[in-house]
């Protein structure tokens, strides 16, 4: 019984923290135009950068954000992971490519950039070490 209640903490706060974050951004842009959201593009290099790191434990990871980007935007992870056993899929790394020549061309990492609908970048950021709550503060200025 004690095994079980564990298993079902552990199973809620995993479920809790799950993100929405989508594999393929033609169907996020397509998601967008059709609920008429705005994108939250993240370039991350999520086993070597340590901002992008901090970003993931302290903002995409927090409740509110996740309550913030299911009610207002459609969110895409562009990963670019170095060690061999968190590669991705050749026609996932593919796609993040083309992402990087349009949206990311000096390779910064972590890059934070919100766009409309349509894919055009209406605000553009980084890593700041703030709380959840400043840093969605930061991605709505964008948007006014």
């Amino acid at each position: 019984m004690k095994y079980q209640i564990s298993f079902l903490v552990l199973l809620a706060t995993v479920f809790g923290y799950s993100q929405n974050w989508h594999t393929n951004f033609e169907e996020a842009k397509m998601k967008a135009e059709k609920e008429n959201k705005n994108i939250l593009l993240v370039f991350s290099g999520s086993d070597w950068c340590g901002p992008c790191m901090r970003l993931e434990k302290i903002v995409w990871k927090s409740p509110e954000f996740q309550t913030e980007a299911n009610n207002n935007w459609v969110i895409y992870r562009a990963d670019f992971p170095r060690k061999k056993v968190n590669q991705l899929s050749p026609e996932w790394a593919e796609r993040n490519n083309k992402l990087a020549e349009k949206y990311n061309k000096y390779g910064s990492f972590p890059l934070v950039l919100l766009l409309d609908k349509k894919g055009k970048v209406i605000g553009t950021t980084g890593f700041k070490n703030v709380s959840a709550s400043e840093y969605i503060k930061l991605l709505h200025s964008f948007e006014k």
